[in-house]
């Protein structure tokens, strides 16, 4: 009984980020139409395609380990979020940087900016994700605190010279 319970609540709470992952693909659609007429440089749609595809290669990769109540799988997700994490600091730094140089572009870069951001907090639900069958698989929870990337705050830009 108690293996059926973990079962039923686990599920209800991947289907709370199921949802939330949706939404935020909602957003992203948004942005896509709002930036669709404008012009794009090649560099920075670069860093967000890289981001989408590792984005969509965890989510598959945690469906998966659901389905097959992999928990290898799911863990190898869990601890591949600090790739997509140090990727979304990359690309933040890298919109600032062409704001600053054309003021032009700010427009431009604040939707960019915003999909990145939802692009990072879908890879933070597939690692809600993995954590869940973590604890559908062993019973536990995980004891680890979350891995996170290089510089967890993108805001905290520092002067190379210092």
């Amino acid at each position: 009984m108690a293996n059926d319970l973990r079962h039923i609540m686990t599920v209800l709470k991947i289907a709370g980020d199921l949802e939330r992952i949706g939404d935020l693909a909602k957003n992203i659609a948004k942005r896509a139409m709002a930036v669709a007429g404008e012009s794009q440089p090649r560099q920075l749609m670069n860093g967000l395609g890289h981001m989408t595809e590792l984005a969509h290669k965890q989510l598959n990769d945690v469906l998966n380990a659901l389905a097959t109540h992999d928990d290898s799988k799911a863990l190898a997700v869990w601890h591949g979020d600090v790739s997509l994490d140090d990727l979304y600091n990359s690309v933040f730094r890298e919109l600032l940087t062409y704001m600053m140089e054309d003021p032009r572009n700010i427009g431009l870069c604040t939707h960019l900016l915003f999909g990145a951001k939802n692009i990072e907090r879908i890879g933070d639900h597939t690692t809600n994700i993995a954590e869940n069958i973590h604890y559908l698989v062993t019973g536990q929870v995980l004891a680890d605190d979350r891995p996170k990337g290089v510089d967890a705050n993108p805001m905290m830009i520092t002067n190379p010279s210092e």
